[in-house]
């Protein structure tokens, strides 16, 4: 139980890499405030936790919002009495190119994908140093390299990276590390609700085959591992760390 006793919050905790981190924080002992926007999933995953015998708290929320991010840090310290771990697991991804990307689907990009994490994070960080603790951002292969097709959420991407590297070097003095995982694709929801269809979904995944030097998709067990061990005191020495996670994509070039 090497998160016992230990308070995460985890945002996008009702689907893919963000409900399988919950689970796999849940099964370590960690007491988790899990936040999504969907009523239903959250009642869902809140009787997963149940069965797995930790405190849970769900919150239902708008992350983009200020004054539900408010809310979900007042919330987390009310329950629990303190904060050690904050997961930021949310994110959009929608198509779009330099030509064709239009204001509104950029904004709505970064609101999701970088203004909220930042928001959140300024929310936190004054309960992570009280006990000195750290947080987690999901960022992705695209924060990393160029991708045609998805230009706002490389950049938003590209920016949450940024946005771990020079948090972490501002909070170290005080105890609290910052690090990042960078997936390649991983069998989630994230392209469905991005507007590919089924068909379009499955090609998708099969054509990873190629792109991904290991041959295959990700699951998002294996990022919530990666997470974990990024949250544990396992990785006590490392802050401001952008971690690629993605069956060597990142190693690859266009051919």
């Amino acid at each position: 139980m090497e998160l016992n006793g230990k308070v995460a919050i985890i945002t996008g905790a009702t689907s893919g890499i963000g409900r399988a981190t919950a689970l796999k924080f849940a099964e370590a002992g960690a007491n988790v405030a899990v936040v999504g926007r969907k009523k239903d999933a959250l009642q869902h995953l809140q009787e997963e936790l149940k069965e797995l015998k930790v405190k849970g708290l769900t919150i239902q929320a708008d992350i983009t919002r200020e004054a539900d991010a408010r809310l979900i840090v007042a919330e987390t310290i009310q329950k629990f009495g303190g904060l050690d771990i904050l997961v930021n697991s949310a994110g959009i991804l929608t198509n779009g190119t330099i030509e064709d990307t239009s204001l509104d689907a950029w904004d709505k990009m970064f609101n999701v994908n970088l203004r909220a994490v930042f928001n959140l994070m300024q929310q936190a960080i004054p309960h992570l140093i009280k006990r000195r603790g750290n947080i987690v951002n999901v960022s992705s292969v695209t924060g990393l390299r160029a991708f045609p097709g998805v230009l706002a959420y490389c950049v938003s991407k590209a920016g949450l990276d940024q946005l771990t590297r020079c948090s972490a070097l501002e909070l170290a003095d005080k105890g609290v590390r910052v690090n990042a995982v960078n997936p390649g694709v991983v069998v989630t929801n994230i392209h469905r609700r991005g507007g590919m269809g089924e068909e379009n979904y499955e090609m998708f995944l099969e054509r990873s085959k190629t792109t991904h030097p290991l041959g295959r998709a990700g699951d998002p067990e294996e990022i919530a591992d990666l997470i974990f061990f990024l949250a544990s005191d396992k990785a006590s020495w490392i802050t401001g760390a952008t971690y690629s996670i993605d069956g060597g994509r990142a190693q690859t070039c266009a051919r």
